[in-house]
């Protein structure tokens, strides 16, 4: 799924399903056979003050500001290599304002030749191992132009 300012491409598995997300933005989801969440993934234009330097505060930061009520860091690496630019990646865990739903992530800020783009890649915590996997895939296979 390309991004509408063609600056990046987000690898989805099979079974995700395009949806609707913020303008600008691609989304995909999985879903289970009763409609649970399964594996969330989604890449964004670089939308603020967000660096490679800041990126994992920034990145906790947006969550407490959007809609979880808490939000961790796990692990933090920057100087990370993807097809056509260089990344910074935060895992983290965030539970959610609504209905204390707990969620873990890799989003990774990735600055390409035409610009810099976000990908997150995020499963409910209780599936995380389960689903680790294919996340890290999708992560490992987005191209930043």
């Amino acid at each position: 799924m390309e991004l509408p300012d063609a600056t990046a491409v987000l690898s989805i598995p099979p079974d995700a399903t395009p949806t609707a997300g913020d303008p600008g933005s691609v989304s995909a989801t999985v879903t289970g056979t009763n409609g649970e969440l399964r594996i969330y993934l989604n890449a964004t234009p670089q939308q603020g003050d967000e660096s490679q330097s800041n990126w994992p505060d920034f990145r906790l930061a947006h969550l407490t500001g959007e809609n979880a009520a808490s939000a961790d860091r796990v692990s933090y690496r920057s100087g990370m290599p993807f097809r056509g630019g260089l990344g910074s990646c935060v895992e983290d865990t965030y539970v959610t304002r609504v209905g204390a739903h707990r969620y873990r992530e890799i989003a990774c800020l990735v600055a390409g030749s035409r610009g810099s783009s976000v990908v997150v890649a995020a499963a409910p915590a209780a599936s995380w191992d389960l689903y680790r996997p294919v996340l890290e895939q999708a992560v490992n296979a987005y191209v930043s132009e």
